[in-house]
């Protein structure tokens, strides 16, 4: 009794053919709602951080 060759939907945990990504048009509607807000906290991450590196550099060098 061999299980065929898959994976699950990162979503949901369905059981998935391996060219898949997800399992359904929700599971996709969730998945790119993850991905935009991963690529929005991500901009959030690097403006603080330069935000951060200009108020040090103002601090050190200029003031």
């Amino acid at each position: 009794m061999a299980v065929e060759p898959h994976k699950h939907c990162p979503i949901c945990g369905t059981p998935i053919p391996l060219n898949e990504l997800v399992c359904s048009p929700d599971c996709q509607r969730i998945w790119n709602q993850r991905l935009a807000q991963q690529k929005k906290s991500r901009y959030g991450l690097l403006a603080v951080i330069i935000i951060f590196v200009i108020v040090w550099y103002l601090f050190s060098f200029v003031l």
